[in-house]
């Protein structure tokens, strides 16, 4: 489907996930209209944000699943971005947590799972994330979660966007 600008805008700020999805591409591949959508924020829920991060193995994504599962039992809806290294073929990310979770948790109308490429940067997390999360805000969530894709000593960018952090 095939959205105008005003049918997108409108159907993100309502909390259509596939709206909200195509918003975060957007902003992800730099598209043109991407600071436009950006600028339609208004209003927005002032969701907790809780960033997950630690060395890579240490059960960051046993952690978030696990929180998921107990806020989906009381009816929250929860956003949540998972930072997967880059595919060193499409560049894209790898998908490798946002499949066992998806297998895990299962689909659930609240919740939305999206994977980040984080396309070389340094910090654990993707570029990008700072907009994408105020898009995220923007689309009614309760909680967001977002996993690092996995950090060593310096690498602390998640404590400046996030509400909370938890280190595994």
């Amino acid at each position: 489907m095939k959205w105008d600008f005003p049918t997108l805008a409108k159907k993100w700020g309502e909390g259509d996930f596939r709206a909200l999805s195509r918003v975060i591409t957007k902003i992800e591949n730099k598209q043109g209209d991407d600071q436009l959508l950006l600028e339609q924020i208004h209003d927005q829920k002032n969701p907790k944000v809780i960033g997950l991060t630690g060395p890579p193995g240490a059960g960051k994504s046993t952690l978030v699943n696990a929180i998921i599962q107990l806020l989906l039992e009381r009816e929250q809806r929860i956003g949540l971005l998972l930072i997967d290294p880059s595919s060193p073929f499409s560049g894209g990310a790898i998908l490798g947590d946002r499949i066992r979770m998806t297998s895990e948790i299962g689909i659930h109308q609240n919740l939305y799972i999206r994977s980040m490429a984080s396309r070389g940067s340094l910090g654990g997390l993707a570029p990008g994330i700072f907009d994408v999360l105020e898009a995220m805000k923007f689309s009614g969530f309760d909680w967001i979660f977002i996993e690092t894709v996995g950090i060593g000593q310096s690498e602390v960018e998640i404590a400046a966007l996030a509400d909370s952090v938890v280190v595994s």
